[in-house]
């Protein structure tokens, strides 16, 4: 019996002695072998950390009107959990379906329908999981999340519940557009995912995005921050602001002349560029067919995200033209008198003609520049210049090399004329590829005083918060091409080109008080695998600037296969119209005055600076601006003045408007500006931040105003002032400063493709491409 107790009390202990031996040798592994990796689990679980999201940088036009930023969004979050207590599933679908849906087609809502409530009624293994409905309800602007509440509500009375029935508001943000499709192509978007693409968000995505920041601190089981807890934090960095060289009011009028270009012409793209041939600062651009960064996801086509001003090459045809005129004026080689024969001349293994073919018969190199005569310039070109000087201005204009615009995306052009045809097709830009950036950049160096400068669409970048410059960008001179003799003669001479009402190919960009030089063309579009030159599809283009005397604004616009009923002779109807609407607005917006105005204004007035009048009441402003003899106009509803125009620090004189705003919030109603000058209506637009279009010229005769919020747009019908006088139009608001007579553009019959032969079989095959050479 002792036997057995001892042997009992030896096993006992022994099983004890192994457990305790096992007890130190795991203790000793987890608190020595373990102990640093289980501490720092155990710190991660005793820590919360929160990532703070910084503000994306915004991107603005040259006057601070935001392009781009940063706005409240929603996630769209369901409970099926609770959403099956209250046997909503078929009423939350059908009501997020109708909600959320992107368009009518009730095949494309009941596919949506049919997705949520899968999302609904699937089982789950994570109790009480939260679904979100993607993409469809991934971050949805306020309207929209307005929307989800009411149904909300609805769904609350129909159960008879107070508590929430399983639909939840997840506040975010997203980039926000105000603009819509406005300028699309150069802004770019960003993504859902958080990511940049194309453009501006995608070129200055480290300048724009910031840097996130954090805050940890210590927490029990439940979340719940413990008392006295170490707390990190760590700010986040805000995104810098991007200021662009753009006007948003010029991208407008740009844009709302290429659409109804497109809707007339349905060319396969548009493409414009407008800039400051002084600084070659870019004022506006634009392509078609266009799409809205707010929707990015909703497009046609893949190639509607292609930026057709840098990244599309074509044959640029006559406009061209301005290479060679400006070399052979440069080396005294152009003699604007001197009589050539027109209709076609030979030259090594080629014949080429005019678009008349049969030609003008004998005429003047003057006279052949205003008929864009293509044999004129093979004899200026090839004949007179030479081969190896013509491809050395080529190469100084900037063909064949990136004008380096910071933009993504841009190509080269291509230069490389081997065989004599090549060279002569060259002079009147055939055999060769350019881009409408270098288009852009070669007219601006004639309209500057022969300087090419650097295209640039990027003005500086500041600090949203204390509105430091981080960096600017100056405008840049690349290198002298012409002297300013020559310069001034090219665009002396390209004037002609557009005020010859009889023969000159540009008339139809000829606008009423302004001088305007620019050159027309009409290329022949290569086949698909460079196989000659396709029938009837042409690119149009036309190119210019004004005034000539002292340029302010230059533009290029082209479009890709316009539809011209197989009669080239039409391309004169599609751009320079579009061009002299685009002009013509512009330089009334910016206070350009017409030959008119000038003759109105002789005399003179006395000028001072404007101070600030932010803050002081109405009847004050006026008492204060009364000693510089200047008349103060409100607009709004308020006691004090928010904002002015002109600005405070501007020059003023005596017989300028002063416009204040009383109103902060909300929209400010139109006021009547019937006769009003369109410089006083485009300056009362800026101020209460309202687009502005008009048509006609003179004053204002009539208005009408469409959209609410920011996509407002008001549009202003002109007459000149002695037509408001015979209708017993009010015509209080300003004295007359011109008379001018409205705008009615004309058809312009002429052509500039021309026939070409072959004449040899031994010419390379770029040489022999041309049926129908461009002007």
């Amino acid at each position: 019996m002792s036997k057995k107790i001892k042997l009992r009390s030896l096993l006992i202990g022994g099983v004890f002695t192994l457990f305790f031996v096992a007890l130190v040798g795991r203790l000793y592994w987890v608190q020595v072998v373990q102990g640093a990796e289980l501490l720092a689990k155990a710190q991660e679980k005793w820590e919360a950390e929160e990532v703070l999201r910084p503000v994306r940088g915004a991107i603005v036009d040259r006057n601070d009107k935001v392009l781009a930023e940063d706005a409240p969004a929603y996630t769209i979050a369901l409970s099926p959990t609770l959403i099956k207590k209250y046997h909503l599933e078929n009423a939350v679908s059908k009501g997020l379906a109708a909600i959320l849906k992107t368009s009518d087609n009730s095949t494309a809502i009941a596919e949506l329908e049919a997705k949520i409530l899968s999302r609904l009624t699937k089982t789950y293994t994570k109790p009480n999981p939260q679904v979100e409905i993607r993409n469809e309800g991934w971050k949805i602007d306020a309207e929209v999340a307005d929307q989800v509440r009411l149904l909300v509500e609805d769904l609350k009375k129909q159960t008879g519940t107070k508590t929430n029935v399983g639909i939840y508001l997840l506040k975010e943000q997203k980039r926000f557009y105000p603009g819509g499709e406005l300028a699309a192509h150069l802004l770019g978007y960003y993504d859902k995912e958080g990511q940049a693409k194309l453009g501006m968000e995608s070129k200055f995505d480290e300048v724009l995005k910031g840097t996130p920041g954090s805050l940890t601190y210590e927490k029990d089981r439940n979340g719940v921050e413990l008392p006295d807890a170490k707390v990190s934090y760590v700010p986040a960095v805000d995104g810098n602001n991007v200021k662009l060289t753009i006007d948003k009011n010029i991208q407008f009028y740009i844009e709302s002349a290429l659409e109804k270009v497109f809707n007339k012409y349905h060319p396969k793209s548009l493409t414009a560029i407008a800039a400051d041939p002084k600084t070659m600062e870019i004022l506006g651009m634009a392509s078609y067919p266009n799409f809205n960064p707010n929707k990015y996801w909703d497009f046609q086509n893949q190639s509607d995200f292609l930026n057709n001003t840098i990244a599309s090459q074509y044959e640029p045809g006559s406009t061209f033209k301005l290479v060679t005129l400006a070399a052979t004026i440069e080396e005294n080689l152009f003699n604007p008198n001197e009589l050539y024969q027109s209709g076609s001349i030979k030259v090594p293994g080629r014949t080429l003609h005019d678009h008349n073919i049969s030609g003008w018969g004998q005429i003047t190199y003057l006279e052949g520049l205003k008929r864009s005569s293509n044999v004129a310039f093979v004899k200026l070109g090839y004949e007179k210049l030479g081969q190896p000087k013509l491809l050395e201005y080529i190469k100084k204009f900037g063909f064949g090399a990136k004008t380096g615009v910071d933009l993504p995306g841009e190509v080269p052009g291509i230069i490389n004329m081997r065989y004599p045809a090549e060279f002569a097709t060259a002079t009147y830009g055939q055999g060769l590829t350019a881009t409408a950036i270098q288009q852009t950049a070669a007219y601006g160096a004639v309209a500057n005083g022969g300087k090419l400068m650097w295209p640039h669409v990027v003005r500086e970048i500041y600090n949203p918060k204390t509105k430091e410059v981080i960096q600017s960008f100056e405008p840049k001179v690349v290198r002298q091409v012409v002297s300013e003799k020559t310069a001034g003669l090219v665009g002396g001479y390209l004037e002609q080109v557009v005020s010859d009402k009889a023969i000159g190919t540009g008339k139809n960009a000829a606008i009423e008080g302004y001088t305007v030089a620019g050159k027309t063309g009409t290329a022949n579009k290569v086949e698909p695998g460079g196989k000659g030159y396709a029938e009837g599809k042409w690119v149009i283009s036309f190119i210019g600037y004004a005034p000539v005397e002292d340029p302010k604004i230059l533009l290029t616009i082209i479009a890709d296969e316009p539809d011209l009923g197989g009669d080239y002779h039409r391309g004169g109807e599609v751009a320079a119209p579009a061009f002299k609407e685009i002009v013509s607005q512009t330089l009334r917006y910016m206070g350009v005055p017409s030959s008119a105005q000038q003759m109105k204004s002789s005399e003179k007035e006395t000028k001072a600076i404007m101070p600030d009048l932010s803050g002081l009441t109405l009847d004050t402003a006026r008492t204060t601006m009364n000693k510089y003899g200047v008349e103060v106009e409100s607009v709004g509803k308020g006691s004090k003045i928010v904002s002015q125009s002109p600005a405070s620090g501007t020059e003023i004189g005596t017989t300028q408007r002063i416009y204040v705003v009383m109103q902060e919030n909300g929209d400010i109603s139109i006021p009547d500006m019937t006769g009003k000058s369109l410089r006083e209506a485009m300056e009362v637009c800026s101020i209460i931040k309202v687009k502005c279009q008009s048509a006609g010229e003179g004053y204002v005769a009539s208005q009408s105003l469409a959209g609410d919020g920011e996509s407002r747009v008001l549009t202003l019908q002109l007459k000149p002032y002695n037509e408001l006088l015979q209708s017993d139009t009010d015509s209080a608001g300003a004295p007359p400063a011109s008379t001018g007579k409205s705008d009615k553009s004309t058809s312009a019959k002429t052509g500039d493709a021309a026939k070409t032969s072959d004449s040899s079989k031994n010419a390379d095959s770029n040489a022999k491409k041309a049926s129908q050479p461009p002007r």
